[in-house]
């Protein structure tokens, strides 16, 4: 089964999470009209026994086509991914539920300008940078109990090509 790119947009990755981007966003002026704030643009999540991290995360490019075995989720937190090096990466996702369904998985392509958060327990691929190595912001959970679950597929035949 090969895996349909599609370009990220709000509407189309709603049931996964957010997108993190200028485009579109509530804004208004702050510091005596100087800066441009964009409001509001992810929802952070996060258990009661948990507290936000902020991370940097440099992920390598992987071989294309790609064998898809696993994804993973965070059932205590959502997970928010922000490039800083203005490259695109690709954002392999699936909606919550103790397993996942190859014919669930939706792959989209991001632009350098666009970040994502994963709402807490969306499956997704690890970080999936092309080009080149690139840095991510990553705002996550962090604390006590386990927060990552990673589901691995019987037969990995689901191929991303680019």
């Amino acid at each position: 089964m090969t895996l349909k790119i599609q370009p990220l947009t709000r509407e189309a990755f709603a049931p996964f999470g957010d997108v993190i981007q200028t485009d579109g966003a509530e804004n208004f002026l702050i510091n005596e009209g100087s800066t441009i704030r964009f409001h509001d643009l992810a929802n952070i999540e996060t258990d009661p026994e948990g507290k936000v991290l902020v991370n940097i995360f440099r992920a390598s490019p992987l071989d294309y086509p790609l064998a898809i075995r696993l994804v993973e989720r965070h059932p205590k937190g959502s997970q928010a991914f922000v490039p800083l090096n203005n490259r695109p990466y690709l954002v392999l996702v699936a909606p919550k539920g103790e397993s996942v369904r190859p014919e669930d998985i939706r792959v989209f392509m991001a632009k350098g300008h666009q970040g994502v958060n994963y709402h807490a327990g969306t499956w997704h691929h690890p970080v999936l940078a092309l080009e080149e190595v690139s840095d991510f912001l990553v705002i996550d959970r962090g604390g006590a109990g386990n927060n990552c679950d990673e589901f691995y597929f019987e037969d990995p035949n689901l191929i991303l090509a680019l």
